[in-house]
């Protein structure tokens, strides 16, 4: 019987649970190890956040597919990982063993990590990951906004902390909201989507602070230019990192700390370990096709990364900007267009 383990509840391994659960192989014992029961559908967040979704609307539980595919569930997290030894730790000191091994645990935030850049974020900041956290936390921050206005500010100017500061603007008119960015705003995105993205930024009055968030205290936070924020609410929304696990798996890295792999997602130090890079949904499809292949006895495929990608973001108004190649365009029906293909995602996934 092979023994594959599935390391995070990433879109991924989401899909191969749908695919397990409509057609489950034979002589597989497949885990997954995840903390949550529950997925939120980061698509919706930035909706949730606006208030046009409600948290359950968001949500994709795990428990249901999991039964109905046969999968084995470990309510844990992932302490440390042996690739040559094939075992991992997990939080609470058990270790398994694996004959092959996936790790999809979606973008992180290492609140360690993020400390040592960023002092005082872990005892003031809101962290936008988990996920899971971050939508129990924000109601609380709703109804603190419902009685005096806040201060709020937004560190990181990628995509995640646009959208969110976009959305924030929408839920809360009677607070400040800032943005704070060192670097480009929307870095990595076609330069039509980025002016449309200042655009709305500035239409919707949200002041965009291009300097350094360098720590957090009580009420402010402490810039790069020496300035001091007055800040209710520092929403960390900065880069994710990779668990710091990895640095003693064994496995080849990349300088950023990922798994180095081909183009059919797989180790290039150890075949038998696979790896999301979350840079791509199709890069996300690809991988979830090899382990099914794998679990089944079929030849695995190579990525082809596709000329064009569409970008699809909320302004938080019921209104979305969308970019593909060198076209950009923004209005309502690009939030009708995002908000069938988010319901329409969750559906499925809840569906299996």
């Amino acid at each position: 019987m092979k023994n594959i383990m599935l390391l995070g509840a990433g879109p991924a391994h989401v899909q191969l649970l749908s695919r397990l659960a409509a057609s489950p192989p034979a002589d597989v014992q497949v885990t997954l190890v995840a903390p949550y029961p529950l997925q939120l559908h980061w698509g919706m967040v930035p909706g949730f956040v606006a208030g046009h979704y409600t948290l359950d609307d968001c949500l994709i539980p795990l428990e249901p597919r999991l039964k109905k595919a046969g999968v084995r569930w470990l309510s844990q997290s992932t302490a440390a990982l042996d690739v040559d030894a094939r075992t991992i730790r997990l939080a609470d000191g058990s270790t398994f063993g694996f004959d092959w091994l996936s790790l999809d645990s979606g973008p992180l935030q290492d609140r360690q990590q993020i400390e040592a850049v960023l002092p005082g974020a872990r005892e003031h900041g809101l962290f936008v990951r988990p996920l899971e956290t971050f939508g129990a936390l924000w109601p609380r921050v709703t109804a603190l906004g419902m009685e005096h206005a806040l201060r709020v500010s937004v560190i990181g100017g990628g995509a995640t902390g646009i959208e969110l500061a976009l959305a924030i603007r929408q839920r809360l008119p009677a607070s400040s909201v800032t943005l704070i960015s060192a670097a480009q705003l929307a870095a990595g995105y076609p330069a039509g989507l980025q002016q449309r993205l200042l655009k709305a930024l500035k239409q919707r009055r949200i002041t965009l602070l291009p300097d350094l968030a360098v720590g957090i205290q009580a009420g402010q936070v402490l810039l790069g230019s020496g300035a001091r924020l007055a800040c209710d609410v520092p929403v960390i929304a900065i880069g994710t990192q990779s668990p710091a696990w990895l640095s003693g798996s064994g496995l080849a890295l990349d300088p950023q700390g990922s798994v180095t792999v081909d183009a059919s997602r797989r180790s290039v130090s150890h075949p038998h370990v696979f790896a999301a890079s979350h840079l791509a949904a199709q890069e996300d499809r690809t991988l979830t096709s090899n382990l099914y292949a794998l679990l089944t006895g079929a030849p695995v495929s190579r990525h082809r990364p596709a000329a064009n990608a569409l970008h699809l973001l909320s302004c938080g108004d019921r209104r979305a900007i969308a970019s593909w190649g060198n076209f950009s365009a923004q209005g309502r029906w690009l939030w009708w267009l995002k908000d069938w293909l988010d319901r329409r995602h969750v559906r499925r996934c809840r569906r299996g």
